[in-house]
Formats: C-alpha cells, structure tokens, sequence
C-alpha cells in the first residue's frame, strides 16, 4: 500500500495537486492539518483515492475534524497528528510516547515545517514537512508484508 503524506499547505494547494497528478497510483493520502480548504479541494479533486485528515492549529472552524486519528492500514497501525497538542516543536518525546501508548508502528505529524525521517525502536516517525512555499516537500509511505518504508519527496 502506498500512501502520500501531506502538511501544513496553508492556502497553497498547487504542490498537493502537482504532486497527486503524478503520484496517482497511491492508494491513499494522508494530510496532518493546516490546510483543510486544501485537503477538501484535493478530495474532490481525486474521488478514487481514500483520504484522511487531522485538524492542525490553524485549521479553525473544522471542529469535526478530529486532532489525532489512529489508522490501521494494510498492516500499519499509524498514530496521525499535527503535533502542536504534542509540543513537537520542542522535541519528539510526548508525541513518540503518545504513539507507543496507542501502539503505533507508524507516527505521522507535520507543524514543524521541516522534514523529518527517522526511526526509534520499533517504530517509523515521518514529518513531512510543509507541501507550501520554498523547498516544499511531503513523504511517501509503502507498507508491505516486509514492513514500512517512508522518503521524503522534494516537490519543487
């Protein structure tokens, strides 16, 4: 299963379309917040791909949008979050401890703005960065019976 990460567009979908329009193969897309005009848009914009969404501090008027979604994908259990209800501006270490809690092998969050793969005991930690503005980028996600694979992608 392939999966498009996404984060924090922020009024700015053109990279999230560019990006969907050649990754059109991707089984899902996974956006972590701040832009939910944008995911919306990108939703309608490609009805046969499966869509998930979190709520990101600037996402206002999106109560129904829940702040952290835990996801069971093809054999991946992923902790999703924008990660500012997790302080991850000023370290990993509540969001890491919150994804273990839930039994995540994958943790999703974006608010930093900056890109970030790594991988902690047991567990896959992807920031994808933000998919607006200078140096943008998101991440792409295979899941496969051999396990989890996450990159960074540069999109413009």
């Amino acid at each position: 299963m392939k999966l498009l990460v996404f984060s924090d567009s922020h009024g700015m979908p053109l990279y999230m379309r560019e990006t969907l329009e050649k990754h059109r193969d991707v089984d899902a897309v996974i956006f972590l917040g701040d832009g939910q005009n944008d995911f919306q848009m990108m939703r309608a914009l490609f009805p046969n791909i499966a869509f998930y969404s979190v709520r990101g501090n600037c996402d206002l008027g999106c109560a129904d949008v829940p702040v952290r979604e835990i996801l069971d994908l093809d054999g991946a259990k992923i902790f999703c979050t924008h990660g500012h209800l997790y302080h991850v501006k000023s370290g990993l270490y509540t969001v890491v401890c919150a994804a273990r809690e839930a039994g995540a092998n994958l943790l999703l969050f974006g608010h930093t703005h900056e890109a970030l793969e790594t991988y902690d005991d047991g567990l896959y930690i992807l920031n994808p960065g933000s998919c607006s503005g200078f140096r943008a980028t998101c991440g792409l996600v295979d899941v496969s019976p051999a396990g989890i694979l996450t990159n960074i992608l540069h999109i413009n």
